[in-house]
């Protein structure tokens, strides 16, 4: 019997399959990560429709959804909303932060002052206006999108932000196969014809049936110490000038716990972590400036860190 992931992603592959193209893993991750409460930064180059990816999944998705292009001038208010003055008493008019799906597109476009409204968000699903605390979804999730070879005019996110991201999904160029069915689709001029045509899928009962459904996945001894090894064998790189946290730890392991119930499989394996090490670790990894040099990063960092850790039997 297949269980309630394996469902939910079927159902969301077939949807966003219809306007976007080649994407089925990326589908998958994201739904782990809204399994697991947690964020997703996708990241690549333009024109490999990671907006599109976004925005088909949040339809998807019978749930709140809001975007936001973010941009040099955008203020923290923008993001959080602001106290507003309305029948001679000060209300608090929610900003887009409030909503269930997030869309932040071009996320390193904005200063570091705006960045940070994020982090109590993204951490703790509540935002502070005027010393009161205002509470998120659930469920709530950002999908961020930034671009990894344009820096002018750009602002890098700060280790502290990229650390609260489950999930840094790296896209490529799709193969000749897949690029040439992104050629046939139905189009009205250059936009999908289909992003309108996608039917909600999972609603807000689902996500949380779906949370409860992760949590409950076993996890053995051997193979929380084989994910233990892996976080701090990270550490120990000479490549590496600032290895995994313990919470890189926490995320590798419900990334793995997502990773397993899409699976069909109600207990983690070793196969689990190894599958979900890159997404989860990637973008928590600083290479020294002599890696960087030689063009050996993290991805690299991680296949030398997999290929020397003992896998449990």
């Amino acid at each position: 019997m297949s269980s309630l992931a394996q469902r939910v992603l079927g159902r969301l592959e077939e949807q966003v399959g219809s306007v976007v193209v080649g994407q089925e893993d990326t589908v998958r991750l994201i739904l782990i990560a809204l399994a697991c409460r947690g964020h997703v930064l996708l990241q690549g180059v333009p024109g490999l429709a990671k907006t599109l990816l976004a925005r088909s999944l949040a339809a998807a998705l019978a749930l709140d959804v809001r975007r936001v292009q973010f941009t040099p001038d955008m203020l923290p208010s923008d993001l959080t909303g602001t106290m507003t003055l309305r029948g001679g008493e000060l209300v608090f008019r929610p900003g887009p932060l409030f909503t269930n799906v997030l869309l932040a597109d071009e996320i390193n476009r904005t200063p570091p002052k705006t960045q940070a409204a994020l982090l109590q968000a993204m951490q703790e699903a509540e935002v502070s206006i005027d010393g009161r605390a205002h509470r998120l979804g659930p469920p709530f999730i950002v999908l961020a999108t930034q671009n990894p070879v344009e820096y002018e005019g750009t602002y890098p996110l700060p280790e502290a932000q990229l650390d609260r991201f489950l999930l840094r999904v790296d896209l490529d160029y799709p193969d000749a196969a897949h690029e040439l069915q992104v050629l046939e689709l139905s189009r009205d001029g250059v936009d999908p014809l289909g992003l309108g045509e996608i039917e909600p899928v999972v609603a807000a009962q689902d996500i949380d049936a779906l949370v409860s459904e992760v949590a409950a996945t076993r996890v053995e001894r051997e193979v929380a110490e084989y994910a233990l090894a892996i976080v701090r064998r990270t550490r120990e790189l000479p490549s590496v000038a600032l290895g995994a946290s313990p919470r890189a730890g926490v995320h590798l392991l419900a990334a793995a716990r997502g990773a397993a119930r899409m699976a069909g499989r109600d207990f983690v394996t070793p196969d689990d972590i190894v599958d979900v090490a890159a997404p989860v670790l990637r973008h928590r990894l600083l290479m020294t400036t002599d890696a960087e040099l030689e063009r050996f990063g993290p991805d690299r960092a991680l296949q030398t860190v997999l290929a020397e850790v003992p896998v449990p039997r």
